[in-house]
């Protein structure tokens, strides 16, 4: 029972949706804002879930090659009765949102926008946007860029869609600084770095699919020590001068630290081949652990 409810959420990306909102709730406590409404995070929770998902509703019956691909083999109907579920929900949530803060609407200006627009085609581009009669762009193909592009998207969705969203709610204009930038940055190197982790499950399909990802391109053994281990040291060292430049409590700083030096233990794991499960409940996890991590510095040392 436990095992066939650990499945429904990892492979239903149901923890990619609570990563998602913990994500966004840790972003606007740490850029000392209050909380959006529900409806903004259940919007953010089951667009995850509906996006992700569709990425694996076609394998679940043509590729058949590991677990999550089995699972969705096995629980067809279920998958795409929730995605039509989640479609709805997801519409529904728009409408209103756009409907109840229409006059908010009017504080997000030109280049405010920017952004979410380069967001959502970087999110389009996923799945593959034509080009041509013959020929699509899909950043999955891009090999070392899919990761980053995975990064901005996430980065923005997290931390920036929640500041720009609190502008509409509240119907006021917010100033933005080097702080939310620098958190956004954060945001996405982070994340990145994640992705770049996560393709070493794929590693054998990338190879002879030729896509030059970092672990097909360098190896797994140069991707964690000299790619993975140093930028997630770097991103240790610029929260330490930049927390300390803002004179933040020094526990603050550790416990935001705290995800930083689990990333470097789970990068050194990574040397022994792990199962899909691993990839989805650690590395994933740590998204959550970060989320978690900024919550309690937040809340707890202001």
């Amino acid at each position: 029972m436990l095992k066939r409810l650990a499945n429904f959420i990892f492979y239903g990306n149901y923890f990619y949706g609570c990563c998602t909102v913990a994500l966004a709730a840790e972003a606007s406590l740490q850029q000392e804002l209050p909380f959006n409404s529900i409806y903004f995070y259940l919007l953010l929770y089951f667009g995850t879930v509906l996006f992700y998902t569709y990425a694996y509703i076609q394998e679940g019956t043509t590729a058949i090659n590991n677990k999550r691909s089995k699972w969705y083999a096995a629980n067809y109907f279920l998958v795409r009765r929730t995605q039509l579920l989640w479609l709805v929900c997801c519409a529904a949530l728009a409408v209103y949102l756009l409907i109840y803060h229409f006059h908010g609407l009017q504080n997000i200006g030109v280049t405010q926008m920017l952004l979410p627009a380069v967001s959502g085609f970087a999110a389009l581009a996923y799945y593959g946007i034509p080009v041509g009669i013959q020929s699509t762009f899909n950043l999955r193909k891009t090999g070392w860029f899919k990761p980053f592009a995975i990064g901005f998207v996430w980065a923005t969705a997290v931390t920036y869609m929640p500041v720009l969203w609190h502008e509409v709610e509240q119907d006021t204009i917010y100033y933005f600084s080097a702080f939310n930038a620098w958190f956004l940055i954060k945001n996405f190197m982070f994340i990145s770095l994640l992705a770049i982790l996560f393709d070493i499950k794929d590693y054998a399909t990338d190879h002879n699919k030729r896509l030059k990802t970092f672990v097909v391109r360098f190896g797994l053994r140069k991707t964690i020590f000299y790619v993975i281990i140093p930028l997630t040291i770097l991103g240790l060292i610029s929260l330490i001068i930049f927390a300390t430049l803002l004179q933040f409590p020094l526990l603050r700083i550790i416990i935001n630290s705290v995800p930083f030096i689990l990333l470097v233990l789970v990068a050194w794991s990574m040397q022994r081949r792990k199962s899909i499960l691993y990839y989805l409940v650690v590395i994933d996890g740590l998204m959550l652990v970060k989320a978690l991590c900024g919550i309690t510095a937040s809340l707890m040392l202001k």
